[in-house]
């Protein structure tokens, strides 16, 4: 454990962000295996918004979203 207080303060942070940063994912897992075992238009937009928003916080890169969506589309026809 740090000593020094900024420290302290950098690992508080860290750990809060974490927790936020694996609950954004699990929800797109989530989102996700709904989406595969009842596939429909409302599961395949609640699917590609929960990696819009994951883009948006910067957790995956644009490009990784696009490929997701583009398969979850693909699975949708």
């Amino acid at each position: 454990m740090p000593i020094i207080k900024s420290a302290i303060k950098r690992v508080k942070q860290a750990t809060k962000r974490r927790e936020r940063n694996v609950n954004v994912k699990k929800d797109i897992k989530s989102a996700v295996k709904a989406f595969f075992a009842k596939p429909s238009q409302t599961t395949l937009s609640a699917a590609q918004s929960e990696i819009d928003t994951a883009v948006k916080k910067k957790l995956i890169n644009k490009n990784t979203a696009a490929r997701r969506k583009a398969s979850l589309a693909k699975a949708a026809k």
